[in-house]
């Protein structure tokens, strides 16, 4: 049997991804307060063991907007709506996991969390290999940021219980077919786990 290692905390980052209202929105509600439910908890988990947390959260300026080709599918609708203003409300980080103070926090323009960011330099200037991926969407913002990351050679982990996305089909063949070639799916409580001095042993 493979024994998972247990994860260096000091090297280890949570990426809490699109928490925002605006993208919530588009989960069921007892779906949504269930996920912000565990992400509190992973966060926890995480601050206590001496990891890092990594906010990332999507939302443009009006020069962003204008540097949106129309040929973008999934962009070049919300620049022709000027959606998701940086400043809107509802692009705002969810209040149950607001960034504190020592975290990481970037404002992304694309899916993924690395593209459009600063947050890979950020992350190798703390000497983070390991990131722990959740938020939403599975399909989105998740689906782009491991596939980036896989390709920059950092340690992966989903949460599996920790992403969600509008479409509980799309949510089900990622988790168990798609993310698995890249990463190391578990769930908050596995995560727990391997956070613990004894990698959960």
């Amino acid at each position: 049997m493979t024994t998972t290692p247990a994860l260096d905390p000091a090297r280890t980052a949570l990426l809490v991804m699109d928490c925002q209202p605006a993208i919530l929105a588009g989960l069921p509600e007892d779906g949504r307060e269930a996920l912000i439910g565990r992400l509190e908890e992973a966060v926890a988990a995480v601050r206590t063991a001496g990891g890092a947390v990594a906010h990332v959260r999507v939302g443009f300026t009006e020069a962003d907007w204008d540097a949106i080709p129309g040929t973008n599918r999934a962009f070049a609708p919300a620049a022709r709506h000027r959606a998701l203003h940086h400043e809107d409300p509802a692009t705002a980080f969810h209040p149950r996991l607001a960034p504190r103070d020592g975290d990481l926090v970037v404002r992304k323009t694309r899916f993924g969390a690395l593209s459009t960011t600063d947050l890979d330099r950020l992350l190798r200037e703390r000497g983070i290999t390991t990131l722990v991926v959740s938020g939403v969407s599975t399909s989105g913002a998740v689906l782009s940021t491991v596939l980036d990351a896989a390709d920059r050679d950092y340690r992966l982990l989903v949460l599996s219980d920790g992403v969600a996305d509008p479409d509980p089909d799309v949510q089900d063949v990622l988790v168990r077919r798609v993310l698995p070639s890249r990463a190391q799916v578990l769930d908050t409580v596995a995560l727990r786990a391997l956070l613990r001095p004894d990698g959960g042993a």
